[in-house]
């Protein structure tokens, strides 16, 4: 990625990305897309299948979609983990996530104005534990250390990843959230997510990526990139890590997954935009995230855009 600056290069976001086909295999890609990386809240989609497998049965698709999202900690989204762990008979207490403040601005500023504490309902990850919990209950595994990468629930989550990607999970280590992370290649990732929309109609691969393209906003919540993205490009599936990786899929055209080295956000938009018109998908309905508007004073004086090579 380029940021340019009055004419000016001022900046080179570098990395690493990869376009496989409906059958995984390799299209085509930049950089090492071998070498393991941590993949973050894009596993999310793969690890919610394994919930469904292990018995969990969410009452709604809004339910299965939060379950595989990072969302902005909305009124809504707080509402339906809160409700997902009183189906299971558990209450907010149980959540092994940490306490935050709600990611999305204007939520966030009103309970700031009215002394609000940080609640775990409010982090980005609290659909996942919920669906975690309430998965330990379905299948009568215990609620207690169900973060550890021992327990039964873990254990299912880093099977079902290594059985998507079609390769063993590389590294587990302590996500943000304190859930076991596993580290796959990007071509394992891309892979991985692809599977679902290519999956049958029923099947627990189907359900999550019908889920969460029915249901974006559960995903991620108002005026975010994936939410926005599923809603513009009609059986797109969007999900976005930490530290500068993004995973996408279309069903009959493939799936991109990408890292950028610094962990930054400045490029995540570009890059997208470029590996998706590589799947075919058509630039004007991809026009708002193709170029990050680089401001100077009150204008705008250059912008981030995709390099030449990922561009094609």
């Amino acid at each position: 990625m380029e940021v340019w600056r009055s004419g000016f290069l001022e900046s080179v976001h570098r990395g690493a990305v990869v376009v496989v086909g409906p059958d995984g295999g390799v299209r085509w890609s930049a950089g090492d897309v071998a070498h393991p990386v941590l993949p973050r809240s894009s596993n999310k989609p793969v690890q919610a299948t394994a919930y469904l497998a292990a018995g969990w049965q969410p009452r709604s698709g809004e339910e299965l979609a939060v379950s595989a999202g990072s969302h902005a900690g909305e009124d809504g989204h707080r509402d339906l983990a809160a409700a997902v762990l009183a189906a299971a008979g558990l209450g907010p207490d149980a959540l092994g996530c940490p306490a935050a403040l709600p990611g999305h601005e204007p939520t966030r500023a009103a309970w700031l104005v009215a002394g609000r504490e940080p609640e775990r309902l409010a982090f980005n990850c609290s659909g996942k534990h919920a669906a975690m919990l309430a998965s330990c209950v379905a299948a009568g595994w215990p609620t207690e250390g169900y973060l550890d990468p021992g327990h039964p629930l873990q254990q299912a989550i880093e099977a079902r990843l290594s059985d998507a990607a079609g390769e063993q999970v590389a590294a587990v280590v302590v996500d943000g959230c304190g859930a076991p992370q596993h580290g796959l290649s990007l071509t394992g990732l891309a892979r991985g997510v692809g599977s679902l929309v290519e999956a049958p109609s029923g099947s627990p691969e189907r359900a999550v990526a019908d889920a969460m393209r029915a249901h974006p906003w559960y995903v991620a919540g108002t005026g975010r990139d994936d939410t926005d993205l599923m809603t513009a490009v009609p059986g797109l599936l969007v999900k976005g890590g930490a530290d500068g990786v993004h995973v996408a899929a279309l069903p009959g055209r493939g799936a991109v997954a990408f890292k950028l080295d610094d962990g930054g956000d400045r490029g995540r938009a570009p890059v997208l935009a470029a590996a998706l018109r590589r799947l075919g998908v058509d630039a004007e309905a991809l026009a708002r995230w193709s170029v990050t508007p680089v401001t100077g004073g009150d204008g705008v004086v250059g912008e981030v855009r995709s390099s030449a090579v990922l561009a094609g």
